[in-house]
C-alpha cells in the first residue's frame, strides 16, 4: 500500500511551496482565509482517490440549509471524521454537484491548531480551506496547571478570538462546518468516535444544523504523521441528513437527561449527535454497499 507521501509527492511539494501558512497560531491570526491555489491540488488527489459512483447524497438537505442560511439563520454542518482528508473530500465532491459550488464557497471549517503548527505539510493542506482555528480542550490534557500557566493563558486567549472570529462568520453568512469528535476515528479506540463535550456550544449559537456521514475510505489512520497515512481507492459518498433546528435538538436531549438522571448535559447533546451520525452512517452504508454491488 501507497502512502499519501508517495502517492502523491509532487502535488505535496507543489502545495508546501504555494502555502502562506502562518507557522504559529495568536489571538490575531485565528480565522484563515482559504488559499485558492491549493485547493485545485488537493481535487487531483481526491478525484485520483474516489471511485467512479463517489458523490453527495441528500444535497436537497443542504441545499434546504443553504437557503435558510441566506435567509439570515446562522447553520452548521456536523461532520463525521474518519481522516485527515475528510475536509478535501466533502469541499471536492459537493463542488461537482448541482449547486454544489456557492455552498462550498460559503464553508468555514473548525480546525484544531495543530493541523497549522505541526507539519508544514499538513499546514499547506489545511490551509486550503477557509477556517477558524481552535485550541482543543484535548490538547490541554494532562498538562500541569501550575507548570503550564502560559500555554493555559494562551489556550484561553486563542479560544476567546476564535470565539469572535465565530461569530463574525455567523453575521457574514458562513456555513460552519465541525467534526464532532474533534479527532478522527481510530480502529480499536472507540474513545475517539466520543463527541467533544464542547459542540453543545456551538449548537446552542445555531438556528439549524444538518449531520453528515462518510462512508468509504481512501486515507487509513496509521499512528505517527499523517503523511504515512495509507491511501486506497474506494467508493465514497457523504450523506447530509435532514435539517434540524438546534434549538429543538437541544432542548429535547437535555429533557431526557433530566428525566434520565443524568447530570451533564452538555455531554448528552454531544453523544445524541454522535448516535445521530451513527445511525445515519449505518444506513448509508446499506446504500453503498448496493453501488458498490452494481
Amino acid at each position: 500500500m501507497e502512502t499519501l507521501t508517495t502517492a502523491f509527492q509532487d502535488l505535496i511539494k507543489e502545495a508546501v511551496a504555494k502555502s502562506k501558512a502562518v507557522k504559529k497560531i495568536e489571538e490575531d491570526n485565528v480565522f484563515q482565509r482559504g488559499n485558492t491555489e491549493i485547493r485545485p491540488l488537493l481535487d487531483k488527489m481526491v478525484e485520483s482517490l474516489v471511485l467512479p459512483g463517489s458523490g453527495i447524497s441528500g444535497m436537497e438537505n443542504i441545499r434546504e440549509l443553504y437557503r435558510l442560511l441566506g435567509e439570515g439563520h446562522p447553520c452548521i454542518l456536523l461532520l463525521e471524521h474518519y481522516s485527515n482528508l475528510d475536509l478535501s473530500l466533502f469541499d471536492c465532491l459537493l463542488r461537482k454537484e448541482d449547486g454544489g459550488i456557492p455552498i462550498a464557497d460559503a464553508l468555514v471549517a473548525i480546525a484544531g491548531m495543530k493541523l497549522t503548527e505541526d507539519s508544514p505539510v499538513v499546514a499547506a493542506f489545511a490551509s486550503a480551506y477557509t477556517r477558524i482555528v481552535i485550541y482543543p480542550s484535548r490538547s490541554l490534557q494532562g498538562l500541569d496547571p501550575e507548570k503550564c500557566k502560559d500555554e493555559l493563558l494562551r489556550s484561553a486567549a486563542i479560544n476567546r478570538a476564535a470565539t469572535r472570529a465565530l461569530i463574525r462568520t455567523k453575521e457574514k453568512g458562513g456555513m460552519v462546518l465541525v467534526f464532532p469528535s474533534g479527532t478522527r476515528y481510530r480502529p480499536g479506540d472507540p474513545s475517539t468516535k466520543r463527541g467533544v463535550r464542547e459542540i453543545d456550544s456551538y449548537i446552542r449559537v445555531f438556528d439549524y444544523m444538518c449531520p453528515v456521514a462518510i462512508n468509504g475510505e481512501v486515507l487509513h489512520v496509521r499512528p505517527g504523521d499523517m503523511m504515512d497515512d495509507y491511501v486506497s481507492n474506494d467508493l465514497v459518498r457523504l450523506t447530509v441528513g435532514p435539517v434540524m433546528s438546534c434549538s429543538a435538538f437541544r432542548d429535547k436531549v437535555r429533557v431526557k437527561a433530566e428525566a434520565d438522571g443524568i447530570e451533564d448535559k452538555k455531554q448528552a447533546v454531544v453523544d445524541a449527535v454522535m448516535d445521530l451520525l451513527e445511525e445515519l452512517h449505518e444506513s448509508a452504508e446499506i446504500e453503498r454497499q448496493r453501488l458498490i454491488a452494481n
